[in-house]
């Protein structure tokens, strides 16, 4: 069982804010040595198209981190937490005038046909379902019988994850959300993303939201470049 700490900034008014480049480099260094952390995503905003929907721009920096148990999670984001430490002491501070947005998620990994490493132009697309469900367990069962197996068949798919809420402690200075439900599909680049969201597969996927059982809060749908950062953790797993 593996689980997920997401945080996303966002700021429409200025989508070319991004993480000063010297907070990324002490941002990695903090990440490398973080105990319990398997590894790291950077996400940065891509530019790839859908084929029927535009969410607007996308996120101007997230952060996905692994780890193997809720503890060692809540240990990161927790005072006396290394991640926490680098956040409260102001390494993030480059993005203030961003909102931001943080959860942690159970992770629910799943083979895909043509497994590939994410490469230097790895672009992942990001979905969120905010919710609520009138019937959640309903809903969760039916996107994971009918919807996971639709996506896996995505042309050039290299990885798949759908995440689901778990109740967490954190002491950092962001709101918390609840989503419902996250999943994750990463392509090797913005194109091969596009090539996938203009496929056959996506308009499957289409017909078969339309089938789900009842929910609101619509969704979210966000293209990111997507960076690999290894963590403490990963060496000791091979």
């Amino acid at each position: 069982m593996s689980f997920c700490y997401f945080v996303l900034f966002s700021h429409p008014q200025d989508p070319t804010l991004r993480l000063a480049p010297a907070q990324a480099a002490a941002l990695r260094n903090c990440l490398a040595t973080l105990p319990g952390l398997r590894k790291a995503h950077f996400y940065t905003p891509a530019e790839a198209r859908d084929r029927f929907i535009d969410d607007g721009a996308p996120p101007v920096f997230g952060l996905q981190l692994y780890f193997d148990t809720l503890q060692a999670l809540e240990s990161a984001v927790c005072s006396g937490g290394a991640f926490h430490s680098l956040v409260q002491q102001g390494g993030l501070s480059s993005l203030d005038a961003a909102k931001a947005e943080q959860q942690a998620m159970l992770l629910r990994p799943y083979d895909v046909p043509e497994p590939k490493p994410a490469s230097a132009t790895a672009t992942s697309f990001l979905v969120w379902y905010p919710g609520p469900a009138d019937d959640l367990q309903a809903w969760l069962g039916a996107y994971l019988r009918g919807h996971a197996p639709l996506l896996r068949q995505f042309p050039g798919l290299r990885e798949l994850e759908i995440l689901s809420r778990v109740d967490w402690i954190d002491q950092l200075p962001w709101p918390r959300v609840q989503h419902m439900q996250r999943n994750r599909v990463m392509f090797d680049s913005p194109e091969a993303l596009t090539e996938a969201l203009f496929s056959p597969v996506r308009e499957a996927l289409r017909d078969d939201s339309a089938t789900a059982p009842r929910y609101s809060g619509g969704n979210r749908h966000y293209p990111m470049l997507t960076e690999v950062v290894a963590g403490p953790a990963s060496a000791s797993a091979r």
